[in-house]
């Protein structure tokens, strides 16, 4: 194997980690950050697994412990009042 072989291989990894773990859901980022919280790592990745490890969702979604339960029980009854549309002519 070549040495540009080897750097490209290392980018490209590198690259597919970062995309698998922004896209993961944060339920399985948070259970990921779990299990490698249990490694021995280094201190600056221990700080960031702790963080992902322990980050709640605010987003109200019905993937994290703040489901959709929760999110019945704390939302508010909105008042049903009909809005006018207003349609602007379009100036040539």
């Amino acid at each position: 194997m070549t040495l540009q072989s080897l750097i490209v291989f290392v980018v490209v990894s590198c690259c597919f980690g970062y995309a698998g773990w922004t896209l993961l859901p944060q339920v399985a980022r948070r259970a990921m950050a779990k299990s490698l919280l249990r490694l021995p790592v280094h201190d600056s990745l221990r700080l960031r697994l702790e963080r992902a490890a322990s980050a709640s969702g605010a987003c109200h979604c019905s993937g994290c412990e703040q489901g959709s339960i929760q999110r019945g029980l704390q939302q508010k009854a909105a008042p049903n009042s009909a809005q006018p549309l207003i349609f602007h002519s379009r100036k040539n």
